[in-house]
């Protein structure tokens, strides 16, 4: 079975026309405003953020601020 690639552009460009299609302009851009690229670098805020915690405290913190009050640390 040979299946054809498109390249990415091209499967962009019929993503943007289908959307523009159904939804039209207004509302296909504000679809696509919410996968905008950030800023930053996400994995070593993150290792910044959590730095000496491990998944089992962090779990329980977010239990304790679920019932209402925050986890001795």
């Amino acid at each position: 079975m040979n299946v054809h690639i498109q390249p990415l552009s091209e499967v962009t460009n019929r993503a943007r026309s289908a959307l523009v299609k159904e939804l039209g302009v207004t509302d296909t851009l504000r679809f696509l405003s919410q996968f905008r690229a950030g800023s930053g670098d996400y994995t070593t805020e993150r290792e910044q953020l959590f730095e000496g915690e491990s998944v089992k405290t962090i779990i329980a913190d977010i239990k304790a601020r679920r019932n209402g009050r925050a986890s001795e640390k």
